[in-house]
């Protein structure tokens, strides 16, 4: 299926994610939905928009994220937005039988050793990836769905200093924006990201300035390994598309 022959939600659009998507990508079957159109903490709202415009996919970036902090000091607002939010969205696209993918994290891993497949069993080291795989939890009972658990940053990178003893599978924005359409006619769950590398060695190709710092056990809520295998991802976007 050409996604571009149907119409396509993109709740979260004003988000730093959605702002990459509306960059790459213009087309009159994408929309955008403000809050005051579609709000997630409101089923009726959800139905409501989805009724009137029919589409056959809803893509779900809406929610909260950063500061990561914020999800240790105001657990209620994590649970409304991630999960509660996220569970209304999958009631409302059941119901519709529209097409969810689903933005997670590559946080909901252990992240201990590493190179994680989407088989591998889940641990989330910090309330941020808790209220994501709560999220996700949601979506697995929807089998017309897509879980993304995704390892995504701005360019440049934002922070001053980054860890060179943490290896991970950033991506841009821009970058996976660019991959997604290629992704969304899928169904499971993948892992979507860069190469792995070290944060540090990502960081520095775009930033030479970039300060070297080291991960350690007295750094608290920060995982230590949450590489991803990305073998699944690599397989589908080398496909070329018909």
């Amino acid at each position: 299926m050409n996604a571009f022959k149907h119409k396509i939600v993109i709740t979260g659009g004003s988000g730093r994610f959605g702002a990459a998507i509306k960059k790459n990508f213009k087309s009159k079957k994408i929309f955008f939905p403000k809050k005051i159109h579609l709000n997630i903490l409101s089923i009726n709202s959800i139905k409501k928009y989805l009724i009137r415009l029919k589409p056959k996919i809803l893509i779900h970036l809406a929610g909260l994220s950063r500061p990561m902090n914020i999800h240790e000091k105001q657990i209620c607002k994590s649970i409304d937005l991630n999960i509660i939010g996220t569970a209304n969205i999958v009631k409302a696209c059941s119901e519709l039988n529209i097409k969810l993918v689903y933005l997670s994290t590559n946080y909901v891993y252990p992240c201990k050793k590493g190179n994680y497949s989407e088989k591998d069993p889940l641990l989330p080291t910090n309330n941020y990836a808790w209220s994501k795989l709560g999220g996700e939890a949601s979506v697995q009972m929807y089998k017309n769905s897509l879980i993304l658990r995704a390892c995504m940053t701005e360019k440049p990178f934002v922070h001053k200093k980054a860890f060179a003893n943490v290896k991970s599978n950033f991506i841009f924005h821009d970058d996976m924006a660019k991959m997604l359409f290629r992704l969304i006619n899928q169904k499971g769950i993948i892992n979507v990201g860069g190469k792995t590398s070290t944060i540090y060695d990502f960081a520095k190709k775009n930033n030479n300035d970039i300060e070297k710092i080291f991960w350690s056990k007295k750094i608290i809520n920060f995982p230590k390994n949450p590489s991803m295998n990305l073998n699944k991802f690599n397989k589908i976007i080398s496909k070329k598309i018909r």
